[in-house]
């Protein structure tokens, strides 16, 4: 005999998604998610709000995890960082835009694929200082760059930080999607090991890899190509036009 399910507690998605379309408070449309989710499941009053106070005494330290390391950003680039990490990448004659990121892919994929997939990101890494450096080393060959390959440049950085992990995080066995996959394949009666599910996504990440690294060499013949037809004038030559 299969027993009834009771899909009215469900009501309470609907209420965050009508909250979300017009949108209100957040704080706020969560509780009333939760309130009215407890009581179409016939839960008491009190219960609802001694569940709602415990989850809000586990969580409350999460903001702090996230709105500190942005605080810390920041306040780095404020205080010059993204003109720094200009200044230091653009001292190295051999570097190019592409170059470097296909350093930065390399060691976002390996980091991701040892579990440390908080080491990049695009608030933290990327902005503050990868895409400046992938700027800066273009300046410092071509001059002053136009609006579109300045944003070209900021949006390959960007996917190279999101190629790098999401392809590099299949190989760690503790992924999430692996611990998935395992548990379904469990349920229908298959016995997979983790290890070898994530050794099975070496060849696809190193796919990834030379796939998107010959697209960065692509990204360099393109800057030359397009700052060949369209020179713009150099930063120090407008300097010292400047000066004179």
């Amino acid at each position: 005999m299969h027993t009834a399910v009771n899909l009215w507690p469900l009501i309470g998605v609907f209420v965050v998604i009508a909250g979300f379309v017009l949108r209100a408070n957040p704080v706020l449309v969560v509780i009333a998610a939760c309130g009215v989710t407890g009581l179409a499941a016939a839960m008491p009053v009190e219960t609802i709000l001694e569940n709602l106070g415990t989850s809000f005494i586990k969580t409350r330290n999460l903001p702090l995890i996230f709105l500190l390391p942005l605080a810390t950003i920041g306040l780095l680039e404020r205080f010059g960082l993204k003109e720094h990490a200009q200044a230091t990448i653009a001292r190295i004659r051999s570097a190019t835009a592409g170059r470097l990121l296909i350093v930065y892919l390399a060691v976002r994929e390996l980091s991701a694929a040892c579990g440390l997939t908080t080491l990049g990101g695009q608030p933290t890494m990327v902005r503050p200082l990868i895409a400046p450096m992938a700027e800066g080393i273009t300046e410092s060959r071509y001059g002053a760059l136009p609006d579109p390959l300045r944003h070209r440049i900021r949006a390959m950085a960007a996917a190279t930080d999101n190629i790098g992990l999401f392809f590099g995080e299949d190989i760690f066995v503790a992924f999430g999607a692996i611990v998935l996959m395992q548990t379904i394949l469990r349920g229908e009666g298959i016995e997979v090991d983790p290890m070898r599910m994530a050794l099975w996504g070496i060849p696809t990440a190193v796919s990834a890899f030379i796939i998107h690294a010959w697209r960065l060499r692509r990204l360099d013949q393109f800057i030359e190509a397009r700052m060949r037809v369209s020179p713009a004038p150099r930063a120090d030559a407008v300097a010292g036009e400047g000066a004179a």
